[in-house]
């Protein structure tokens, strides 16, 4: 892609309608013409200039971050959880172990250990923990021989959620469990107890990846049975076990991918980290029997490969967003609400300045004149209180007037009686009648 501009005084280009614009390529002038005006730069425009290079952006970011995963393994001893954990990365994390002797002490609760260990491939770094459960299942009382389990997903989510209420969370490790690889026992059957309890238990706390162990033990015909008794078994107890997702827009190869792999659930695998010769001479990674050899990548044999391709290569990344976005969040929302926290709508919500101003001050001034509603009637009644008792205290004051008033008159009244009494020449006082009793008046 190639543009023609000319030259400004300045150094910088012009365009025809003579705005500057400025390129980081190199120009390359040409010879001036006759009539003296400037050269004519030339200049090349390498690859996209737009947001089209966003996911090279992303991609350069990410690689230099690196990544982290973390995935639970899960299932009775014996089923080849180390070994397939080793296939699957193809590096040794799990040491081979050794049989206990009879007379040692045997765990009484199931045991959480964890691996961690940093792998690359292509300069791209991976920070992989596995957490093993040993112990589960091996009791013969194994009545709630997941709450350990289930404790420890938890205790992994609080941890999470401690780091993210800092006042700093620059540097958030995430150690959440994305991926629960569930070992079945091939009893070509369906499903025990034990199994259906611990996938009702996690189901909405871990994505779960059902997988049946040592498939090379059932010929293909019990295998296919076996997985349609599994899946019959999870859907009728409602587990929701890990599916490929499928977006909008997607082209039909990963379509197919995704219906492929979702077609292979459970998984019926066989693990192993050595490599065996088959009969044609070619060196593979599985295990040789007397009857022929079982090949751990040939999809002809075990699904092993699409396990891989569902948990490593297509989808590590959906697991993580999952676990994220759907069941984290889920379990957090729960603790909140448990712990008595309501989301307040108003908080971090984005509001004009001047809107909020004015809303403060009808507020204020609503406030302003409640105050003063309150205090002019608190005032009235001060003011009725005050009325009744120098009312009260009047008419006290009018009634001992009248009762004085009344004294007076009646004094008045006794003395104009006893000033005529003595104008009149009567005594003051009455006579004494001395009369005696029974003496008859001549």
């Amino acid at each position: 892609m190639t543009d023609s501009y000319v030259s400004s005084t300045n150094g910088d280009a012009l365009t025809a309608n003579g705005t500057s614009k400025l390129n980081g390529s190199s120009p390359s002038p040409t010879p001036p013409s006759d009539s003296g005006n400037s050269p004519i730069i030339r200049k090349k425009l390498n690859g996209y200039v737009g947001f089209a290079n966003l996911p090279n952006q992303v991609h350069r970011k990410s690689v230099r971050k690196g990544f982290q995963f973390t995935a639970m393994v899960v299932g009775e001893s014996g089923l080849g959880k180390s070994t397939l954990i080793n296939t699957l990365f193809n590096t040794r994390l799990y040491p081979p172990t050794e049989p206990l002797p009879p007379s040692a002490e045997r765990p009484q609760t199931v045991a959480i250990e964890s691996i961690s260990a940093d792998i690359e491939e292509n300069g791209v770094r991976l920070r992989l923990t596995v957490v093993d459960t040993p112990g589960f299942g091996d009791f013969v009382n194994n009545d709630e021989s997941w709450k350990p389990i289930v404790e420890n997903i938890e205790s992994r989510f609080d941890s999470y959620l401690e780091q993210e209420n800092r006042v700093n969370r620059q540097k958030i490790i995430d150690n959440r469990v994305h991926a629960c690889l569930y070992f079945i026992q091939p009893t070509g059957h369906s499903l025990k107890p034990i199994d259906i309890e611990f996938m009702r238990q996690l189901h909405t706390k871990v994505n779960l990846i059902p997988i049946i162990a040592k498939a090379d033990t059932l010929t293909d015909e019990e295998v296919a049975d076996f997985k349609a008794r599994v899946l019959a078994d999870i859907a009728y107890h409602k587990i929701h076990i890990f599916q490929a997702p499928t977006y909008e827009n997607e082209d039909e190869e990963a379509i197919a991918e995704a219906e492929e792999i979702a077609s292979k659930i459970p998984f019926a695998v066989v693990g192993s980290d050595r490599l065996v010769t088959t009969p044609d001479g070619r060196k593979v990674r599985g295990r040789a029997y007397p009857w022929g050899v079982v090949e751990v990548d040939n999809e002809d044999h075990c699904d092993f490969v699409k396990l891989r391709q569902m948990l490593v290569r297509t989808y590590m990344e959906e697991l993580r967003e999952y676990t994220n976005d759907v069941l984290y969040e889920n379990w957090r929302t729960e603790k909140l609400i448990s712990m008595g926290v309501v989301q307040d709508s108003s908080v971090f919500k984005e509001v004009n300045p001047a809107i909020r101003i004015q809303e403060e001050r009808v507020m204020h001034e609503a406030k302003l004149a409640k105050m003063e509603a309150e205090m002019k009637m608190v005032f009235q009644q001060k003011v009725q209180e005050k009325e009744a008792k120098l009312k009260q205290s009047e008419e006290e004051l009018y009634a001992r007037h009248r009762e004085m008033k009344e004294a007076l008159e009646k004094q008045r009244l006794d003395l104009e009686d006893k000033k005529r009494r003595i104008e009149s020449g009567r005594p003051l006082t009455p006579e004494k009648n001395t009369r005696k009793k029974g003496f008859l008046r001549t």
